[in-house]
């Protein structure tokens, strides 16, 4: 493998509408010169409003993404396919291109109950943890 190479990684989740999203759009954004990034669901949906409000929050403009079911990526390789997915109540999505596999349980804030402000906490708190953990997880030195 060419040491310039960026490897490719592949975030996936139920729906591509919150999670794998904020995963794909913050990897890029902290470490996009030693990875090639991108994200997919089980099946496609729409991006979660509020996954655009809390990232543009933080500078990440998600304006061009758009959702993807895992089809689209049916016939690639990926360096490094995670789950974000947040445990058993949950069924992660399957990906069988991937040369490497990590699992890291995030709770959906798609499901959050409660008011206007009360979920965009949520959708905060969600991206923070997303955060810190990419920060650790894809420091290029590992």
């Amino acid at each position: 493998m060419e040491k310039d190479r960026k490897k490719s990684v592949l975030f996936i989740c139920n729906h591509n509408s919150a999670r794998s999203q904020m995963a794909e759009g913050l990897l890029r954004k902290i470490y996009g010169k030693f990875y090639k990034v991108f994200s997919a669901g089980l099946s496609s949906s729409e991006i979660n409003p509020l996954t655009y409000e809390v990232m543009e929050e933080i500078g990440i403009d998600m304006s061009n993404h758009r959702s993807k079911g895992l089809e689209e990526f049916k016939d690639k390789e990926v360096d490094i396919v995670v789950t974000v997915c947040h445990g058993a109540q949950e069924a992660c999505p399957i990906f069988l291109g991937g040369k490497k596999y990590i699992h890291k349980g995030f709770k959906d804030p798609s499901n959050f109950k409660g008011t206007e402000k009360e979920k965009i906490i949520q959708f905060r708190e969600i991206r923070d943890e997303i955060k810190e953990w990419i920060r650790k997880e894809f420091y290029p030195d590992n």
